[in-house]
């Protein structure tokens, strides 16, 4: 008798301002799994909206079970907060950057190499193979189970509020803000800038208000973050690509049964497929729309920067920092770095 009294209460505080198909329904459509998943980027961004079609996908594929719901834009808290919330089960879901792990195991930055990838036929053979296997396994043991397919995020490019970014030279003593990812800092400390890491939820107000003169990310999220608004040129340099992996926290997939995980594994490894291929359009337009707005766009060579990384030993460092078995691997699908 109890238990019936309670659960009629239950349903008339969840009814509070649903239709009625929801109270008769009710408990059948009840998830089972409710997550939370947290992410920096805004909705605006392809992976963001393919992975909210991925999670009602879910939602409809699992009879209602699992029910994922997406607080985007650093509403949860910046990466690094989202990132300890997500290891201490508190977060079951996140988009992973897995070069953010890196302060937890070097290995994982590798991707951000500096002008390791020349194009995207290397970026998915190595992401898609044994070097993206690796950083998957790695996010693993710090607490994070990464399914196989991931996010494009772009190569990044320099954005600048004072000059446009032609040569090294341009870079000597530059306040460039980076994510709180130590081979990016390392490649802008190894090109003579003057790096200030910063979680991306305050990059807007520290462009505004001078704290640092310029930053660098994908064309999508330069333009999704309206960025443009504070920034007049944007250098075209290609220095790193980026990508997004979806991740659990390891308790949360293994609470998952299997045929849960099977739907998860399907949905969100179509959504990361199609997102690669809105990137690429989005790409092509995006130099267009950003012009519109106001920023002025160059394309420097980016040979003089890769010399200027071997001559002051970037490259041994980074393969000192990442180990010998994330090196291989990277070398394996980009050609030799460090001759």
């Amino acid at each position: 008798m109890q238990h019936n009294r309670l659960s009629r209460r239950r349903v008339m505080a969840g009814a509070t301002g649903l239709g009625a198909a929801t109270i008769l329904h009710w408990p059948a459509n009840a998830a089972e799994f409710s997550y939370k998943f947290g992410a920096s980027s805004p909705m605006e961004h392809p992976a963001m909206a393919r992975a909210q079609e991925a999670a009602n996908k879910i939602k409809q594929d699992s009879n209602g079970r699992l029910e994922i719901t997406i607080y985007p834009n650093s509403v949860l808290g910046g990466d690094t907060a989202m990132i300890a919330q997500a290891i201490s089960g508190a977060l079951e879901m996140y988009l992973l950057p897995v070069d953010l792990l890196a302060p937890r195991n070097p290995a994982c930055g590798i991707t951000g190499v500096g002008f390791a990838f020349p194009g995207y036929d290397q970026v998915w053979a190595a992401m898609d193979g044994e070097l993206g296997a690796m950083l998957r396994g790695a996010a693993e043991q710090i607490g994070f189970y990464c399914l196989d397919k991931g996010y494009d995020h772009g190569f990044r490019q320099i954005t600048t509020r004072t000059k446009p970014i032609t040569s090294p030279d341009d870079l000597r003593g530059f306040k460039i803000r980076l994510p709180v990812a130590p081979y990016l800092i390392s490649l802008f400390r190894h090109l003579g800038a003057s790096p200030t890491a910063i979680n991306f939820n305050e990059v807007y107000s520290a462009l505004q208000t001078g704290i640092v003169d310029g930053q660098e990310n994908p064309l999508v999220l330069i333009d999704t973050a309206k960025l443009y608004e504070v920034q007049k040129y944007c250098s075209l340099t290609n220095h790193v690509w980026a990508g997004f992996h979806t991740s659990f926290n390891v308790a949360a997939w293994k609470k998952l049964p299997p045929d849960l995980q099977e739907i998860c594994h399907r949905d969100f490894s179509a959504a990361a497929l199609a997102e690669r291929q809105d990137f690429v359009t989005m790409t092509k337009t995006e130099q267009q729309n950003l012009a519109a707005k106001g920023l002025t766009f160059n394309a420097p060579d980016t040979k003089p920067f890769r010399d200027a990384l071997a001559k002051s030993g970037f490259y041994p460092d980074m393969k000192k920092t990442a180990g010998d078995k994330a090196w291989v691997l990277l070398e394996k699908y980009v050609g030799p770095l460090t001759a």
